[in-house]
């Protein structure tokens, strides 16, 4: 057995054991089978199977000193009288100053063919000055759609993901307690009528519209489904005739049509966001032949000032003596590195890491690359 001279510790093990983890999942993501395309309910979405949004206003009570200010809020104090009128409570002309109860905002998604009496989830968002909605609990909120009708009411007591501790000296806050999820605390009181079976035709929206991922798709619907002539209409739409043998089965065609495979076409492009200095390449991007060279002039003074002390005897005086060094890297180890005409991805990324450069300076290569006219993709800056 072969000594190195390097041991672990008990706290290094862990991370070791997680990186080999890491490194494994991405070498199985990376050894998927090409023939594994995704399906046509990953890419596109069937016209009129659709989501509708709800939102809504309501009042949180039970908070334990951290709701609104209700001199700050006059909104949260307007809604407290009038919830307690309507309760048979007279408060109208009373200075109410209580701290436990919030303003706020209740949104959810009603999904396609929702059914009355079936449960959705909500988040509630705080409107006022509250600092926290932990305890809470939302009273009965109507929740509208886009054309003013109630689709649902809301009601329960709140999850919060995050909290909020205070001292005199120091305080500490975890996530956003002023935001709170209802899990399946809201309850459908109105369906969105949409008769699926009675459609004479389908059609499919891309969700990354392409005129060659739209053509394989009705190649592939035709394919698999007799009578059902499906045709590209453009980058973003399918469409197909509802076959004789599923009138009155459209739900067994989409199952039969979502589970086909189909392997996208999508653009070269590349995604750059400055902010964070992430960059994303495309498989797709190609080079032409072009020589790069990157290299960072850096000069670095250093200021080491120094105490002068003559020799007791000398009768001179204490100075302090000025003492700088002047560095100055011009990085003449790095070289240029030529891309061939038609360079893929690997060798793209291969060169500019051989420039030994980081995400900043790889931005500022890509964008220049481009400026010459070598890069055959397009730049989306985030």
């Amino acid at each position: 057995m072969v000594e190195t001279g390097v041991r672990r510790t008990a706290r290094e093990r862990p991370l070791a054991v997680v990186g080999a983890l890491l490194a494994g999942a991405i070498l199985a993501l990376v050894a998927v089978p090409a023939q594994a395309a995704p399906r046509i309910k990953d890419l596109a979405d069937f016209e009129g199977v659709r989501s509708n949004v709800l939102i809504g206003y309501g009042l949180v009570v039970g908070l334990n000193g951290t709701g609104d200010s209700l001199r700050n809020a006059v909104f949260t104090q307007e809604s407290l009288v009038a919830m307690l009128e309507r309760l048979g409570v007279a408060t109208r002309g009373v200075n109410l100053n209580t701290k436990n109860v919030a303003a706020v905002m209740v949104t959810a998604t009603l999904p396609p063919f929702a059914r009355q009496g079936s449960r959705i989830d909500a988040t509630v968002s705080a409107m006022g000055d509250a600092k926290s909605l932990l305890g809470g609990t939302l009273l009965a909120t109507p929740l509208l759609g886009a054309d003013g009708e109630v689709y649902a009411v809301a009601q329960g007591a709140l999850a919060i993901g995050g909290f909020e501790a205070k001292g005199q000296a120091q305080s500490v806050t975890r996530g956003v307690p002023t935001a709170a999820r209802l899990p399946a605390g809201a309850v459908v009181e109105r369906e969105v009528p949409f008769a699926l079976d009675s459609l004479p035709e389908l059609r499919l929206a891309l969700r990354n519209p392409d005129f060659t991922t739209a053509q394989r798709m009705a190649a592939a619907i035709n394919a698999r489904i007799a009578g059902a002539p499906a045709r590209a209409l453009d980058s973003t739409t399918v469409r197909l005739a509802v076959p004789t043998a599923y009138r009155g089965r459209t739900a067994a065609l989409l199952s039969e049509i979502e589970q086909l495979p189909v392997e996208p076409d999508n653009p070269a492009r590349i995604v750059i966001d400055e902010r964070s200095g992430i960059i994303v390449i495309g498989d797709k991007v190609r080079i032409s032949r072009v020589a790069v060279a990157q290299g960072n002039l850096t000069v670095r003074i250093t200021e080491t000032p120094q105490v002068s002390q003559p020799n007791p005897l000398a009768g001179g005086e204490t100075v302090v003596v000025p003492r700088t060094n002047v560095e100055v890297d011009t990085q003449p180890e790095r070289k240029l590195v030529v891309l061939e005409t038609g360079a893929t991805l690997d060798a793209l990324v291969d060169g500019l890491n051989a420039l030994g450069v980081g995400p900043r300076d790889m931005i500022a290569i890509i964008q220049a690359i481009k400026a010459a006219g070598a890069l055959q993709a397009e730049i989306e800056v985030m």
